[in-house]
């Protein structure tokens, strides 16, 4: 056979260590689909553009390099701009192959054109046609990693290609200079109630074990900002708890009385940030991140590191001992999350967690979407272990699912759970049948209440007596999961939630826990009557 462009973009694809592609077909790219089969590559099909684009994105944060999805053009190329933004926002390594039409048709609005920079201009950090896939996989894992796109035209993937396959990618690390760390230390040392925060995708297993070794030979206490929970061990003496959307009152107060800020890895954006109310103008920060162009661009620090969290702790010297202050916090930290945590229904997310916190799995992994039901696992599950959760900080709905599988295609021994609202599972949910497809055995969590749950949460606040456009008629989930082919389960009350998850966990399937849950129970801290003031 002929060697052509399509063959050399799968060849590269090997040496860039890539063994798992994500895709729907589609006919503009079918030289490569031909290329794949031939692979050593993995190719796993998705049922819509969105949901494969999420299982890439999802990959690549539990692997650290770039996930890679191949759609159509067109109609797919739009479908899977939901997982670009999820990459985007989350700094996660993607790199999105798009078919495109061929080139003599371009500028001819021809069928299913697409430009493709006009479209994702904003939200990539790069889009190219395809020329140099050194550059693509250098764009998307350096600085601040993020989504790449590449245009494939479809007449060019046929034609003959003599290029040799491009050599693996590799991004030289930056690592603190050293008057920086000595400043650091200096300040560090000298602080009475610094708080280190850490976030951010540019984080290895060997990173979070050093965060660990750090906090305890510095003496500082660290909080995780949102959805990075796992980051650090949430059993550490000196885990503080997570600075994100329903903050624990006690750490708010920490972090605004703090007299050294420590950012680590992230940007503080406006989730942690509390809309960008902290830290307060009095505060003094240090902000540690890769990349040069997110220093002093949305906070100000009086010192202003660029540096990967990882080379940063190794290369700090600094010695402290704060116990009580430390010990505080993380008592604060443990109270905040205690179990059981009363709410209204006879199925509640607080026995959810409680079984979940007994089974003392710390290999398991979560997954989530956008939701309220959400905040039960922020605040309650203890994550334990480096790669334990994935969730988009874009606060993306329907991701739970399509991450959920790449995790569990990933790491097949080990339990993977799906936390998904109602509403946010039907985004993506008819991804079952690509889990049932590759044997997938996850267990899905679908807590139905019946409505757009944050939705009617602001709804109830600000147009009181004004419900509209946010209740949902439902399907019977555990029919659903069942005409897929999986494990199906509906649960009404708490006394059978333990023996039915254990039934889940051992299905042989991918499984789907249908929760009814209360309405009322709308977030761990408030119920809709108490929105309307009643």
């Amino acid at each position: 056979m002929t060697r052509t462009a399509a063959h050399a973009l799968v060849e590269t694809l090997e040496n860039q260590g890539i063994d798992r592609v994500f895709c729907v077909p589609g006919e503009s790219y079918l030289d490569v689909l031909d290329a794949l089969r031939d692979s050593s590559i993995e190719t796993v099909v998705a049922r819509q553009e969105g949901g494969a684009a999420m299982m890439a994105e999802a990959d690549a944060k539990l692997t650290g390099r770039p996930g890679v999805v191949f759609v159509t053009r067109g109609p797919g190329a739009a479908n899977a701009s939901s997982g670009v933004h999820v990459a985007q926002q989350d700094s996660t390594p993607l790199v999105l192959f798009a078919g495109q039409v061929a080139r003599a048709a371009r500028g001819r609005d021809a069928f299913q054109e697409v430009d493709f920079e006009a479209f994702y201009g904003g939200m990539a950090k790069s889009v190219t046609e395809v020329d140099d896939p050194n550059r693509v996989f250098r764009a998307a894992l350096s600085d601040r990693p993020g989504p790449a796109v590449v245009s494939l035209p479809e007449d060019m993937l046929g034609e003959a290609c003599a290029t040799p396959a491009q050599d693996r990618v590799t991004v030289k690390e930056a690592a603190a200079d050293g008057a920086s760390l000595r400043a650091f230390d200096t300040r560090l040392e000298a602080a009475q109630r610094p708080l280190v925060v850490a976030g951010g995708s540019v984080w290895r297993p060997e990173d979070a074990t050093a965060l660990g070794e750090f906090a305890e030979t510095a003496g500082v206490p660290v909080a995780c900002v949102f959805r990075r929970q796992h980051l650090f061990d949430h059993e550490h003496a000196h885990y503080a708890g997570d600075i994100g959307i329903g903050i624990n009152p006690a750490l708010r107060r920490a972090v605004e009385e703090s007299d050294l800020l420590v950012l680590l890895g992230t940007r503080f954006s406006e989730i942690p940030s509390q809309s960008y109310g902290l830290p307060l103008a009095r505060t003094p920060v240090v902000h540690v991140h890769p990349d040069a162009s997110e220093l002093q661009r949305v906070h100000r620090a009086e010192l202003a590191i660029r540096a990967r969290p990882g080379a940063f702790l190794t290369a700090s010297a600094a010695r402290g001992e704060r116990r009580a202050y430390v010990g505080a916090l993380h008592a604060g930290y443990l109270e905040w999350s205690r179990l059981p945590h009363p709410s209204p229904g006879e199925m509640t997310m607080g026995k959810v967690m409680a079984t979940l916190r007994d089974l003392d799995d710390s290999a398991m992994i979560v997954t989530n979407g956008a939701g309220n039901y959400s905040a039960w696992v922020h605040r309650f599950h203890r994550f334990r272990r480096f790669g334990t959760q994935v969730a988009p900080t874009s606060g993306s709905m329907g991701y739970g699912l399509p991450a959920a599988i790449a995790a569990k295609l990933r790491h097949p021994e080990r339990t993977v759970v799906c936390f998904a609202g109602d509403g946010c599972f039907q985004m993506t949910g008819q991804e079952l049948a690509s889990a049932v497809q590759y044997d997938a055995r996850v267990v899905v969590l679908v807590v139905d209440n019946g409505m757009y749950g944050t939705i009617r949460m602001h709804q109830e606040r600000n147009f009181p007596g004004r419900v509209h456009a946010t209740s949902l008629t439902n399907p019977d989930f555990a029919a659903l999961a069942r005409a897929y082919g999986g494990y199906g389960e509906r649960v009404a009350r708490d006394a059978d939630f333990p023996a039915a998850f254990a039934r889940a966990r051992k299905a042989g399937a991918p499984a789907v826990l249908h929760l009814v849950v209360s309405p009322e129970a709308i977030t761990p801290a408030a119920t809709l009557s108490s929105l309307r003031g009643r």
